[in-house]
């Protein structure tokens, strides 16, 4: 796995390549550029799987702008003690992203890189707990309160939407037919106040209906 690290000094740079080379990360993970800051690091954008980010590095609205269409299959993984580094991620136009304490373990690290590479959200519960509590913001609108609960069949078919499998797949997986999935899925939309996957899974991140 190709991964990029942006760092605003030589010191974290340094701890974080210690961290992905240790136990068997070293013939997993393969640093092949650095930089100080999303603005250094733009101007080469080489293409990585995941791009690690360190604290004061963390500037979203720097990354939202270098991010284009083009970009979707890239992983963002944000190391911070900051708790309000969540909510701001929440809709980076990403593969896969996550959140971690400073001071995480190699395993953690190496753990969360496979996840967001895969398309997952991770973090902490304490850094999670903000972006869960607030207002859900979904495509631009709220959702709408006086609209039910979602069911036990329709928080299946978002938890397997999460982990990327396609309608034919759930179908399998739920041993139900393909038309009802899509029932479902169109009901989750409505209840989330999603327009496709990617808001659904999102919506259903910040309400705590999916385990990831």
């Amino acid at each position: 796995m190709q991964i990029g690290v942006i760092a605003p000094n030589l010191a974290l740079r340094a701890g974080i390549r210690v961290l992905l080379s240790a136990g068997s990360g070293l013939s997993q993970f393969e640093v092949i550029y650095e930089a100080a800051s999303i603005a250094e690091y733009a101007q080469a954008a080489p293409p990585v799987d995941v791009l690690v980010i360190a604290d004061d590095a963390a500037d979203e609205a720097s990354l939202q702008r270098w991010l284009t269409g083009d970009d979707v299959r890239l992983a963002v993984l944000v190391l911070s003690d900051d708790v309000g580094r969540a909510g701001a991620l929440l809709n980076l136009p990403v593969h896969g992203w996550g959140v971690l304490p400073l001071d995480a373990s190699a395993e953690e690290l190496q753990a969360a890189l496979q996840a967001v590479h895969e398309g997952l959200v991770v973090g902490t519960r304490r850094l999670f707990a903000p972006a869960l509590s607030e207002p859900q913001l979904v495509g631009g609108r709220e959702a709408d309160p006086s609209i039910g609960a979602l069911t036990e069949r329709e928080g299946q078919v978002l938890q397997l939407l999460a982990h990327g499998l396609a309608n034919k797949q759930i179908a399998l997986a739920l041993t139900i037919s393909e038309h009802t999935v899509k029932f479902h899925v169109s009901s989750i939309y409505h209840k989330l106040g999603a327009t496709n996957r990617t808001e659904a899974v999102r919506a259903g991140v910040q309400r705590g209906l999916v385990v990831l």
